[in-house]
């Protein structure tokens, strides 16, 4: 009986089976705290020492993902999205690793305290990838205003191998650009780098003065002197006023080299030099350019060329009045001038018109004697100017009147008497040895002759002794003496013409008359 207690007792004992895990660990803050602070280095190292190997892999993915994003150093930093994300996702894991952390044990230090003091240590791995960062981030900034400050050297070097014109934008985008540099990165090596670069983008623009073609320096170096009010805020020093001598001296000798050649632009060139740099060695020359300007066309009036010169005193005279006088003296000075241009031109259209006269262009001879004589009354030259516009006249209709030049002679040995056969009041022209004029009143009992009839046999205008033709007698020397007469207001298209030798013992009459359609006649 006892057996069987044995055997009933031997088969009811039971192993009891072994734990598939060891039972979790009592809560431990610090140690929560301590997985949480290794975490915050984006490492994953909180999860490796509680042994939570997929998050740590997900932590050094995520931290593989920022370095990717961040790397090469970008000027504008890492995007804020990823930034704010990845900033996220190490908050996430310090609070579930804190949450893990809390019962699991550590693998490795067995301490919390030493683990948490690891961790502390450890986030100076972030901190110092963060200034490692921002030290890159401030090289790659540096990087690229070197990058802008190139581009503006290229665009000025560029702009010195085309016109000024051409060139004005790029200029004006470099010109910005060492503006920006010089004040809003003040400090970076490539705003240190501005002040040389300026000096040579004052040469280069300004390089024409250099080569001598004054006229084309004068826009760019007009430029140059509107930079210091697009550089504002920097200190450009001497360059303020580099152009300001050259401008002057492009001013003078632009313009000098204007005068002397006829063209108008001139006067603008020295307005501007009055105007904006009264006071400058330049300023002070104009006067005696424009005087000496006015001898040489004085010089001309005597030469091959006498209307061009009285022309061009004329048009100085004009254009020295529109000049501006900023300081008392040389307005004055130049306001002589002008007077001086203007009577040099008004003597000088006497000899213009001789000029024209002996050229055989009698039309504007005539033109400008007349007008000499209507301005200069009093002028000694005026009782010649007055016979030199009538045979000028004259030679428009006989041609052959116009070989000489008329004289002053006046009177003669032979009677010569001139009758008025026309209802219109007419002038008689004449020149030869003695030139004159005069009117003979219109014949009220005449009438107009037709054609035919002054080609019928026996015509013979002036014989009527029943009409008392109106008539005047005039005394002439021996030789070829020309006529013309034509009504006073010129209300027929040809006038009438006679040549006349005139020889002594005889007693001469001339006659004239109108014929219909055709104009005046003499006989």
């Amino acid at each position: 009986m006892s057996g069987d207690w044995y055997g009933t007792h031997q088969n009811d004992f039971v192993v009891p089976p072994m734990p598939s895990a060891p039972p979790p660990a009592p809560a431990d803050g610090a140690r929560a705290v301590a997985v949480a602070v290794l975490n915050l280095s984006g490492l994953g190292l909180g999860y490796a020492l509680v042994r939570k190997w997929l998050p740590m892999v997900a932590c050094w993915v995520a931290t593989v993902v920022l370095l990717l994003v961040a790397l090469p150093a970008d000027p504008d930093g890492i995007p804020g999205f990823a930034l704010i994300l990845y900033v996220l996702f190490l908050l996430a894991a310090a609070a579930h690793g804190a949450i893990v952390g809390l019962r699991t044990r550590l693998a490795w230090p067995p301490r919390a305290p030493l683990a948490l003091a690891l961790g502390l240590v450890l986030l100076a791995v972030p901190a110092g990838g963060v200034v490692l960062y921002d030290s890159a981030r401030d090289e790659a900034v540096e990087q690229m205003l070197l990058d802008r400050l190139d581009e503006a050297d290229q665009l000025v070097a560029a702009g010195g191998k085309q016109p000024f014109s051409t060139a004005q934008t790029d200029y004006r985008k470099a010109l910005t650009v060492y503006r920006d540099l010089r004040t809003d990165h003040a400090g970076s090596r490539a705003a240190d780098q501005v002040p040389d670069r300026m000096k040579t983008f004052y040469t280069t623009v300004g390089a024409t003065y250099g080569n001598g073609d004054y006229c084309d320096a004068i826009p760019p170096l007009t430029y140059l002197r509107t930079v210091p009010k697009s550089m504002s805020g920097t200190d450009l020093g001497d360059l303020a006023t580099w152009p300001d001598d050259r401008l002057a001296t492009s001013l003078y000798e632009c313009a000098s080299d204007e005068l002397a050649g006829g063209e108008a632009t001139w006067t603008n060139r020295f307005g501007d030099l009055l105007t904006t740099f009264p006071e400058s060695e330049q300023a002070a020359k104009v006067e005696p350019a424009v005087a000496s300007a006015i001898g040489t066309a004085e010089k001309d009036v005597r030469g091959d060329e006498p209307c061009a010169a009285v022309e061009r005193l004329g048009t100085l005279g004009s254009q020295i009045e529109g000049l501006p006088g900023e300081k008392a003296g040389i307005a004055q000075a130049l306001a002589k001038d002008a007077q001086r241009a203007q009577g040099s031109a008004d003597s000088g259209t006497y000899t213009c018109g001789v000029d024209q006269y002996k050229d055989g262009d009698f039309e504007a001879a005539q033109t400008t004697m007349t007008e000499f004589v209507a301005a200069h009354k009093n002028n000694k030259n005026s009782a010649l100017a007055k016979k030199i516009a009538i045979a000028a006249e004259i030679a428009q209709t006989v041609p052959a009147a116009g070989k000489r030049l008329p004289t002053t002679r006046s009177g003669g040995s032979i009677s010569v008497t001139v009758k008025n056969d026309s209802p219109d009041e007419i002038t008689v022209l004449y020149t030869g040895p003695v030139t004159g004029s005069f009117t003979l009143k219109a014949c009220g009992s005449c009438k107009t002759y037709s054609l035919s009839s002054t080609l019928a046999l026996g015509f013979d205008p002036c014989s009527d002794s029943g009409k008392k033709y109106p008539q005047r007698t005039i005394s002439l020397p021996t030789g070829t003496t020309y006529f013309v007469h034509k009504p006073k207001n010129d209300s027929i298209s040809s006038p009438g013409s006679d040549t006349a030798k005139l020889e002594s013992g005889y007693i001469y009459t001339e006659c004239a008359y109108t014929t219909e359609g055709l104009g005046t006649g003499s006989s």
